[in-house]
């Protein structure tokens, strides 16, 4: 079936359908559809035109309400929407059919397909954007002797009016549709928002310059009205932006999903194939630095497997026949052949990236402080427009009734008086009321080594009342250094069988030996260590159990290799995941301000329980799979707090999606940093003290902003409606309430 292509009641985006999105037949629904492990049936559309929490709210509301859904989550970013339900009590059509009576439009999902409606949305808004800008800068060629030119004629006047007219109307016009299309859609739905009086206007102001250009009238504001359009395309184009960096990390997650994987058929022979064509069941083979493409389990080869980026775990973990590897795990060691027991796009890799979309999903349904206001201040411009030019059209009427002498109604003076109420209430201020202070906020803390990623970032750092820390990468350096002090001839011998080795903490050890050469003829034992001659002993370096199985086993936790040599009493090896420098010094800062701290942590007990202790954070956990790590935020939230996650590592991503708040470390990998809302650049904690700090103090400047606006708007309106004001002097001071706010939000860049 055909899904149509519809205008979306309801958003403040007011953006052109994407080009992407056609009305050509697709293949029939039911094709996409497929079953999960809990046995529902679901199926993930693509959904075009939904671009705020009310249209999540809408959408999931209108499918839930379906008989046998069981699930309906849309994800903003993405514009994906997955939908499941109980098998033979839905056809998927039913779900199109619905999401077309709530007015929007969806064809199955396709990454691609949606990276691209999305980069034409922004397409769109840059040309508006252009055209604004070319039209202000020309009708300013027009303006400029009519504004300094005393001696001007009437006649000439007018001539320079319609020059503007023929510039002013087509690219206002033009630059103004996203404004228009958004107040559509809002009115189409019994709305109103920020866009409505915008183009109300804009609509107005064109058309009295107009007629005022046909009567040969003094003042027109064609200039004023398209640089307006310029500034306020700018703040869209720029909110567009940022809300683009936040949507990749789900897609940095399944860029490092294995394509490709080497299946071996039962008559041993080896072919390549796209990791979308694993059957379950299929026998995968997995050289050692591969990465496996699909959930399965072990069962030729033994190996040792780093799963950090699902576990945080920073060590190898040992892997035998008959033990699980998870998609996403790398092969350290040596080849391994694994059976595949699901499907790639049921992998944890995939799930992961599940995760990450839902918890977006969560973040999306966040109101900013600007649209608060506006969803109060609209319809008090509204009624006072409308009330001034009934006044203006009964009002002489009723003091004639009452007996006064008064002129009869002027219809073009109630309008001048309407428009001059629209314009001088126009929410420009209200609209730069809060991006100007994070404009100047995010300039501070780039300053500081603090990258804002996302618009509304600052908000939610306010708000913050909890940071959730992870352990290695994080409150630590990420990388094992040697801490004991052996002697040095044990060093030297011990570093010439690490160097056989990939294992992190026998790379830490060649790096505290400094140069040398490897042991010849040494080997790897996968799970183990490494065994060699040295001076024609036998030595043997890693476990205790393998290297010496009869020393005492420590008790301290730490990270440990053993080096043995025949005939020699054994070596200790200690190691320890270097805190960063101002760790300390961060969580203590974080308390003082009220702020609760906590600890999540893939890795054993007793390194998460040493580097707690280490900073000062009493409450922590240890071995937290990222499913977990999400669910605790969540949980937070439930309780009526707002966590702000601090995570390195791909296993962090959906945690950090999943948080109020969220910050990475600038060495974090790139999904860790597109889930992020603030990246802190070099090994120092402190800017995330910084940014929660400044995020405070802007929104105390955006709330004096916006009580600045209403005041404005108190004192200026009623002038406007009493006749007092032309449209004129309206401009003025909607020019001035706009350059008063945007000096209180430079007072940020002090230390104030």
């Amino acid at each position: 079936m055909a899904l149509d292509t519809l205008e979306t009641p309801g958003c403040p985006s007011g953006l052109a359908p994407a080009a992407s999105v056609d009305d050509a037949p697709v293949a029939r629904l039911d094709t996409f559809v497929r079953r999960d492990a809990r046995g529902n049936d679901v199926i993930e559309l693509m959904v075009e035109g939904a671009s705020c929490a009310s249209c999540i709210k809408k959408i999931e509301a209108g499918l839930l309400a379906l008989p046998g859904v069981a699930d309906a989550r849309l994800n903003l970013s993405t514009k994906r929407l997955r939908v499941a339900w109980a098998p033979q009590t839905l056809a998927p059509e039913t779900v199109a059919q619905t999401l077309t009576k709530l007015g929007y439009s969806a064809l199955p999902f396709d990454p691609e397909r949606a990276q691209q409606s999305v980069d034409a949305e922004g397409r769109f808004l840059l040309r508006c954007l252009a055209v604004a800008g070319f039209g202000a800068m020309n009708i300013m060629m027009f303006t400029t002797p009519i504004w300094f030119g005393d001696d001007m004629g009437d006649n000439a006047r007018t001539l320079l009016h319609w020059f503007s007219a023929l510039v002013a109307v087509p690219t206002g016009l033009y630059a103004a549709q996203p404004f228009f299309r958004s107040a559509w859609k809002a009115l189409r739905n019994w709305r109103a928002n920020m866009d409505v009086p915008i183009s109300l206007a804009v609509f107005l102001t064109f058309g009295m310059s107009i007629a005022e250009t046909m009567r040969g009238g003094p003042h027109t504001y064609f200039d004023g009205i398209t640089m307006l359009l310029f500034f306020l395309l700018i703040g869209r184009y720029l909110d567009h932006r940022l809300r683009e960096r936040a949507r990749t990390a789900a897609r940095e997650i399944l860029a490092l999903q294995a394509v490709t994987a080497r299946r071996v058929d039962a008559e041993g022979k080896i072919e390549a194939i796209a990791s979308r064509d694993i059957a379950i069941g299929d026998r995968l083979l997995l050289a050692a630095g591969e990465r496996a493409a699909c959930d399965g389990v072990i069962v030729e080869g033994s190996t040792d497997l780093d799963c950090s980026m699902l576990t945080g775990e920073t060590l190898p973990v040992a892997a035998r026949p008959g033990d699980r590897i998870l998609a996403g795990a790398i092969n350290v060691s040596r080849p391994l052949t694994m059976r595949a027991e699901a499907k790639a796009e049921d992998s944890a890799v995939a799930e992961l990236a599940r995760l990450i979309e839902v918890s977006e999903q969560g973040r999306g349904r966040f109101v900013r402080l600007a649209d608060k206001a506006a969803s109060l201040f609209v319809p008090v411009v509204h009624g006072a427009a409308a009330l001034t030019f009934l006044g203006w059209l009964i009002g002489p009427l009723l003091l004639q009734a009452l007996g006064f002498e008064v002129g009869a109604p002027d219809v073009r003076v109630a309008l001048t008086n309407a428009i001059a109420v629209l314009i001088i209430t126009c929410p420009c201020a209200l609209g730069l009321a809060v991006p100007a202070v994070q404009v100047v906020a995010t300039g501070r803390l780039f300053k500081a080594g603090v990258l804002v990623r996302s618009g509304d970032a600052l908000e939610r750092f306010a708000q913050v009342d909890m940071v959730v820390f992870d352990k290695t990468g994080t409150l630590t350096l990420g990388k094992p250094k040697l801490t004991s002090t052996p002697n040095e001839a044990d060093l030297v011998a011990a570093a010439s069988l690490a160097r056989v080795s990939r294992h992190p903490l026998s790379r830490a050890l060649v790096e505290a030996a400094g140069a040398g050469v490897a042991c010849a003829g040494a080997i790897e034992v996968p799970g183990e260590g490494v065994k060699g001659l040295i001076d024609g002993k036998e030595a043997r370096l890693g476990k205790r159990s393998f290297a010496a199985p009869l020393a005492a086993d420590s008790s301290d936790g730490a990270p440990e290799l053993w080096f043995a040599r025949e005939g020699q009493a054994p070596v200790r090896f200690m190691f320890a995941d270097e805190l960063r420098p101002d760790a300390v010094r961060a969580v203590a800062a974080l308390k003082a301000r009220g702020i609760g701290v906590e600890m999540l942590s893939g890795d054993r007990a007793q390194a998460a329980e040493v580097a707690a202790r280490a900073v000062g954070i009493e409450d922590w956990r240890s071995s937290v799979t990222p499913a977990q790590k999400t669910a605790r935020m969540q949980a937070l939230r439930g309780l009526g707090k707002r966590p702000l996650m601090v995570g390195d590592g791909l296993n962090d991503a959906a945690a950090l999606a999943a948080a109020h708040a969220s910050a990475s470390p600038g060495h974090a990998v790139e999904a860790s940093q597109a889930a992020a809302d603030v990246v802190l650049q070099g090994d120092a904690l402190m800017g995330l003290v910084e940014a929660i700090d400044v995020a405070r103090l802007a929104r105390r400047r955006a709330r004096q902003n916006l009580a600045f606006s209403a005041l404005y708007n108190v004192f200026a309106a009623p002038l406007a409606a009493a006749g007092l004001l032309t449209p004129l002097i309206a401009a003025a001071a909607m020019s001035g309430s706009s350059l008063v706010v945007t000096l209180n939000a430079l007072r940020m860049k002090g230390k104030a």
